[in-house]
């Protein structure tokens, strides 16, 4: 009875060896498809800068381009950039039209729902933004200052809560209106995004503006296909040797005129 007992126990451990070798060989892993394949398909930033946009050589151009080029180049494969919209990120990814995106997505409960996100690798911030001969640290050195903000945004709830006696808040009705304000000089401080302060750099030089504090860090991550863990893997040992090496740091100041702040992890 004994060895009858053992005999088909050993056929049953036989039976399933047997299924797991025909069904391993199924179970795909993007990260070796994509070595094999010798190419990447990457999703940017269709018009975003200076994340991603079409330059003036009608080539695709930005922080999220230049972190592409930088995947491509370490993994030793060719880069196919995808141009996508915000509401294609997740649908091109889930599809296969995308092995990657980096576009300057941010990560939140709903949107893990369905797709897996990396550590932090671009700086997306809420900030103060003021001349470099300005001293100011934090909210309570805005006594005394004109602030400009647009109304009813992120930057305006957040620093309303923070707020001393004596500053100034001058809300306008839309970012084009507070630039203006600023630019003109009829505040001293502006509150923004950090990509708004990169264009206003860009295009102002002379107001030697920079990066006085943060008021909301909104950090943007890589998206991957759920289950494509070997991938994501290999994306956040990249996202911390790049971070390490100095090179996100000089594609932040390249791109955004600002040195990369902290970036936290998932």
């Amino acid at each position: 009875m004994y060895k009858s007992l053992k005999k088909l126990g050993l056929i049953s451990l036989l039976s399933v060896s047997a299924m797991m070798s025909t069904i391993a060989p199924a179970m795909a892993d993007q990260f070796d498809d994509i070595l094999k394949a010798g190419t990447i398909k990457i999703g940017v930033p269709e018009n975003f800068p200076p994340f991603g946009s079409v330059g003036k050589d009608f080539k695709h151009e930005g922080y999220d381009v230049d972190v592409a080029a930088l995947i491509a180049e370490d993994l030793g494969v060719k880069l196919e950039l995808v141009p996508i919209t915000s509401k294609q990120r997740i649908p091109f990814l889930t599809t296969g039209k995308i092995d990657l995106v980096i576009s300057s997505m941010g990560a939140n409960p709903s949107r893990a729902k369905s797709i897996w996100f990396s550590s932090a690798y671009a700086p997306f911030f809420s900030g103060a933004f003021a001349s470099a001969d300005m001293a100011i640290t934090s909210p309570a050195d805005l006594a005394g200052k004109k602030i400009g903000v647009t109304g009813g945004t992120i930057e305006d709830l957040e620093l309303s809560k923070s707020l001393p006696e004596g500053a100034d808040m001058k809300r306008f009705g839309d970012n084009a209106a507070t630039i203006s304000a600023y630019v003109s000089k009829q505040v001293d401080v502006i509150v923004t995004g950090n990509t708004v302060a990169a264009k206003i750099t860009k295009d102002n030089p002379k107001l030697n503006m920079e990066t006085k504090f943060i008021v909301r860090q909104s950090p943007a991550f890589m998206g991957i296909k759920k289950g494509e863990t070997n991938l994501l893997r290999w994306v956040n040992v990249f996202i911390l040797h790049k971070t390490l090496g100095g090179n996100l740091d000089e594609l932040s100041q390249k791109w955004l005129g600002q040195k990369l702040p902290a970036l936290p992890s998932l």
